[in-house]
């Protein structure tokens, strides 16, 4: 997998293609990341790539000619983006769903703005906009790591157990089950002793209950469009009874 970032800060992300589990990935050559400044693509002396909004209001917009040059720049590579992807508050959700679509890509390029935005002309020259949820970041460069990092964990190679992803939260479209390790007791918190049983069917049936009961009591909007099997159905009314919601 390639990632093309565009930002005005791009040591800013630096330490991540370098540390964790994504720089252990780029060692491998398992995922490259290019960095690039926007203000390359400024032209003009000063490398200024905002103006004043029209209409007036506060702030400044990263204008859309620089978009626009930055973007030729990727798209002229021997191997040009699969997808150019605008990071933005008004986007799309950014979902593991998502997450799973873009990991089958061979490059992503990034767009992360700055200040109050891109111009809107911007958003007509990229292929998807993409928001990480309902609130607004000082830029796009935390939304751009969360792109890359829940995709290059999808990635075969990346994480240390192949099978890690295929357990977690929203994969299966339910939160994961509460995970446990040493000490079994702590102060007066004790290991479910399921767990210590060995026994691992039962373990397996425990895990699959706890994850509907974690998505009921916090995200049960999840249960509408999550994948249940009849036993799945059962479970959930019995722990409908259990926390009232009968």
């Amino acid at each position: 997998m390639k990632y093309t970032v565009y930002t005005l800060f791009p040591h800013l992300l630096k330490p991540w293609t370098q540390d964790t589990l994504l720089g252990r990935a780029v060692e491998k050559g398992l995922v490259t990341v290019n960095l690039r400044d926007l203000r390359e693509h400024a032209n003009n002396k000063h490398r200024h790539v905002d103006d004043t909004p029209y209409g007036g209001g506060a702030g400044m917009v990263i204008r859309v000619d620089v978009v626009a040059r930055a973007l030729a720049e990727v798209r002229a590579e021997t191997e040009p983006p699969d997808e150019v992807i605008l990071l933005s508050p008004a986007g799309e959700p950014f979902t593991q769903q998502v997450a799973e679509e873009l990991s089958s890509k061979g490059h992503l390029c990034l767009l992360s703005g700055r200040y109050e935005g891109f111009d809107a002309r911007a958003e007509r020259l990229v292929t998807r906009e993409l928001s990480t949820g309902d609130f607004v970041l000082m830029g796009g460069e935390v939304a751009a790591l969360a792109v890359m990092e829940a995709t290059a964990r999808l990635l075969p190679g990346v994480l240390g157990d192949a099978a890690s992803h295929q357990q977690d939260s929203f994969s299966s479209g339910l939160l994961d089950y509460p995970e446990y390790t040493r000490p079994a007791s702590f102060e007066d918190m004790q290991v479910p002793e399921v767990l210590t049983s060995g026994h691992h069917s039962n373990v397996i049936r425990w895990r699959r209950k706890e994850a509907l009961r974690r998505t009921l009591e916090r995200r049960p909007e999840l249960l509408e469009t999550a994948q249940l099997t009849r036993e799945d159905e059962k479970v959930l009314e019995m722990l409908k009874t259990d926390l009232d919601l009968l």
